[in-house]
């Protein structure tokens, strides 16, 4: 069986999200028979390499908020995550563009750590504030989970992957996916947003017998391209 989940390193929801499906699968009789594929999804596209701002200024002149509430908002966001085990730190966050992020991720898949890479990923941004959008960064993390350093390096100079980060890009809008965790089975179930792992769990058990509708489930948290 196989779960294709539509995601962006930037986004703390795909944080929790992977989380819950962790908790899902660890659950699930037959997770030995699930292979997971992490798929792009870029919240904005036509980010710079580093908007130069807190992540609580971004989001409050995104949404015409006072920057007090925008951080209200993410210490909400932060005690929920902390609930499944994550160590969100918006005081840390430096937004920028998560494209090339999304082309290491692609390499991943390639050396079979494509997981690994989106854990890692994730809790740098997310955790340890490091900017998605810097080479030499980029460069570290990839090694930390084993990617070869020569094949990182051709990556980051060139345009390696980014056809495929375009295509998934397609394939989702084609799916109709406008948000994200976005959870796909075998092309034929899927879930939108942050769902509880019970939820992950019965769309998992709903896939095994191979039914070929499309279900949604639409009712979880998610981030889209409008923000979180």
């Amino acid at each position: 069986m196989h779960v294709e989940i539509w995601s962006d390193i930037a986004c703390p929801w795909c944080y929790v999200g992977k989380r819950r499906f962790e908790a899902a699968l660890a659950g699930y009789e037959h997770r030995d028979d699930v292979t997971v594929t992490w798929r792009s999804f870029e919240l904005d596209p036509g980010a710079p390499a580093d908007r130069g701002v807190s992540g609580a200024e971004h989001l409050a002149a995104k949404y015409g908020m006072g920057v007090e509430q925008a951080q209200a908002r993410q210490s909400q966001l932060a005690a929920l995550a902390a609930d499944d085990g994550l160590d969100l730190r918006f005081d840390r966050v430096r937004g920028g563009n998560t494209f090339d992020a999304h082309r290491l991720v692609h390499l991943a898949e390639a050396h079979g750590v494509q997981d690994s890479m989106e854990e890692r990923l994730m809790r740098a941004y997310l955790t340890e504030g490091e900017l998605m959008s810097d080479p030499t960064t980029l460069a570290r993390l990839a090694a930390e989970v084993g990617l070869p350093a020569g094949e990182v390096d051709e990556l980051l100079a060139g345009d390696g992957f980014a056809a495929e980060v375009r295509d998934d890009e397609r394939t989702g809008a084609a799916l109709g996916i406008t948000g994200v965790p976005f959870f796909v089975v075998d092309r034929a179930f899927g879930a939108s947003g942050a769902q509880p792992p019970e939820v992950l769990r019965a769309l998992l058990e709903r896939a095994w017998e191979a039914r070929p509708a499309v279900e949604v489930v639409t009712a979880g948290e998610s981030c889209g391209v409008d923000g979180c």
